[in-house]
């Protein structure tokens, strides 16, 4: 066979690269159990004496696994099965009215028994950037926003940056404005104005992070992020926020319900 260790055939697999050969083998020994959250997986040294390749070979192979989130590398100590249990992110459990007209966090659904913290919140009114005062329809030049940027921490990992724009004119003197919204947070203070939201839009996508994203998120490289821009909307179909999260791909099963 030809291409020495970087390539291998066989079965339905077709020609595929050795490091991976040696990732889905890695993967296999995880979802089986036999690593299990927080151990320590096989180093370079070892994949290099068991499988014959060279550093790099062996490197990337622990690299895929980094990159699918179920390892993470600790300086000077090695790679690691990652120990956290991805968040289930009810889409449609966690915006019902039931949840945050009773004082509940929207957060909470996500988090369960698990601790979450809000560990870095700013608030500022801001000149609109032209993309949200063209969603919030705010058309006038030099329109103001009300800016809430979040960081939110799971287990003592960060896993989202969420930051909201509501019209600034709208929630002006309000609870909004300060650190801590009160229960059931800006959607229960916008139904005390008159303006409770009662039909939302996401759109999703994903994409590389930032230096900035990577770094405040604790992301390992490779790793993605998935991005989630929510639009709330009131009874009369005017927009009264609009949240734009970067979220830790790896830390997260975005799930949906829909009824046929």
């Amino acid at each position: 066979m030809t291409g020495g260790e970087a390539w291998m055939s066989g079965g339905d697999t077709g020609r595929q690269p050795k490091y991976q050969r040696i990732a889905a083998q890695l993967r296999a020994a995880v979802e089986a159990g036999e690593y299990g959250p927080g151990e320590r997986l096989p180093g370079e040294n070892d994949l290099m004496a068991e499988h014959g390749v060279a550093r790099m070979t062996a490197r990337q192979a622990l690299g895929v696994l980094q990159t699918e989130g179920i390892a993470e590398a600790r300086k000077g100590a090695g790679v690691f099965v990652r120990d956290f249990k991805p968040i289930r992110r009810r889409g449609l459990e966690r915006l019902a009215h039931a949840q945050w007209g009773e004082g509940r966090s929207i957060w909470a659904t996500d988090a369960g028994d698990r601790e979450l913290v809000v560990d870095s919140v700013e608030v500022a009114e801001e000149d609109a950037p032209a993309a949200i005062a063209g969603v919030l329809n705010l058309s006038d030049e030099g329109v103001r926003v009300c800016v809430r940027r979040r960081r939110y921490v799971l287990d003592g990992k960060p896993v989202l940056l969420s930051t909201s724009y509501l019209p600034a004119e709208l929630v002006a003197g309000t609870r909004i404005m300060q650190p801590e919204t009160g229960p059931g947070g800006m959607y229960a203070r916008l139904e005390e104005l008159g303006r409770r939201p009662v039909r939302f839009r996401e759109e999703i996508r994903s994409r590389m992070p930032s230096a900035q994203e990577a770094d405040r998120l604790a992301l390992s490289s490779g790793v993605p992020v998935v991005l989630v821009v929510r639009t709330a909307f009131d009874a009369e179909g005017r927009v009264v926020e609009v949240n734009d999260m970067v979220l830790d791909a790896a830390s997260y099963i975005l799930e949906y319900d829909f009824e046929g």
